[in-house]
């Protein structure tokens, strides 16, 4: 099939029909584009972005809450004469 690359706000681009989408499991949303030789190839994401962040962010908190720095409670005696 062919068609046209058409500008699409500062920006160019394809219309990409509806049955190649669903033959390729596309739907909208996000897709992971490359060049590959003389070809942009679109793909399904192998994940999503960002999976897994929050578990590993909650993996890291749990080991460094045994290390974590108590702060002192303000104002102390010292801090009378300072200004804010």
């Amino acid at each position: 099939m062919k068609t046209t690359i058409r500008k699409m706000g500062n920006s160019q681009g394809v219309l990409i029909p509806k049955p190649f989408l669903l033959q390729a499991g596309l739907d909208i949303g996000e897709v992971d584009l490359q060049v590959e030789k003389d070809a942009i190839v679109i793909r399904k994401p192998k994940k999503k972005s960002r999976e897994g962040w929050a578990q590993a962010c909650q993996l890291i908190a749990a080991h460094s809450a045994e290390q974590a720095i108590v702060w002192p409670l303000l104002p102390k005696e010292s801090d009378v004469e300072f200004s804010w």
